[in-house]
């Protein structure tokens, strides 16, 4: 949906430590209700014009419209893409859902382009599977409107979810979807997690002198997403992403990842 891909991107518009949370709602439409809004149009033209800069290398590496002097990588995410490849006689094909334009693809491509075999597919809303089709598409990468559509296709064996669960308002639907598809591995990255307490959904907030949005987001209890996951799937690694500690009054809350290992 175009409002969820807003979130992710809104929420990465910022360094983490400019992001602030407050709330804790009954209902994702209570906390829909008390948030604010965003310039849709304006945030779509500004990942696509960052990410082209970097495709014609003007630029060097880009997170969600925003540009770096230098790719910042998340080592455990990298490490959880070369351990998929690994399993599968070093070819990588995936799926990343809710992948904007290739933000991720190009942020590791020089550590997968030994690959004998690389497809990464994107599954996004429809005005990003567009652009991605008419200004990013190459044999490698790929844009699809949904998982069936990319999976008959390119029968995938590994899905990325980089902050997506926070910006759906039916998070465990999508989780259920993924397992009920036998995804090999799962990587969950940049998820911002609950130690204790039930999901929480509060109101995220970028400052007004870089963005003026605000909008639902959900922290997710850390047990409760890989209790949902374990019984088809074993934890092999968790890490700490990004943002690291999240400030959240009456919580103790942290952005997470985690790399999941189908049973056989």
């Amino acid at each position: 949906m175009l409002r969820d891909f807003l979130h992710r991107i809104l929420c990465k518009f910022s360094e983490p430590e400019q992001l602030s949370y407050s709330g804790k709602y009954h209902s994702w439409q209570e906390a829909q209700r008390a948030s604010g809004g965003y310039d849709s149009e304006l945030i779509l033209n500004k990942v696509r014009d960052a990410l082209l800069k970097v495709k014609r290398g003007e630029a060097v590496y880009e997170r969600d419209s925003v540009l770096f002097d230098e790719v910042q990588y998340s080592w455990p995410l990298l490490a959880g893409l070369l351990w998929a490849a690994s399993r599968n006689g070093n070819r990588l094909n995936l799926i990343d859902f809710g992948g904007s334009l290739g933000s991720s693809y190009y942020q590791n491509r020089t550590f997968l382009a030994h690959l004998p075999e690389l497809r990464w597919s994107i599954v996004e809303q429809h005005n990003f599977v567009q652009c991605g089709k008419k200004n990013f598409e190459t044999e490698q990468l790929k844009f699809y409107h949904s998982l069936d559509d990319c999976m008959t296709e390119r029968h995938p064996d590994t899905i990325l979810l980089c902050s997506v669960l926070p910006y759906l308002e039916r998070p465990y639907e999508l989780l259920q979807g993924v397992v009920d598809r036998g995804f090999g591995t799962i990587i969950v990255d940049r998820t911002p997690v609950l130690l204790k307490g039930d999901d929480r959904i509060t109101v995220q907030s970028v400052p007004p002198e870089i963005y003026e949005a605000s909008y639902p987001a959900w922290f997710l209890n850390r047990t409760k997403l890989c209790r949902f996951l374990q019984p088809s799937y074993d934890l092999v690694a968790e890490f700490d992403a990004l943002a690291g500690e999240i400030p959240l009054k009456g919580e103790t809350a942290y952005e997470k990842g985690f790399i999941f290992r189908k049973r056989d």
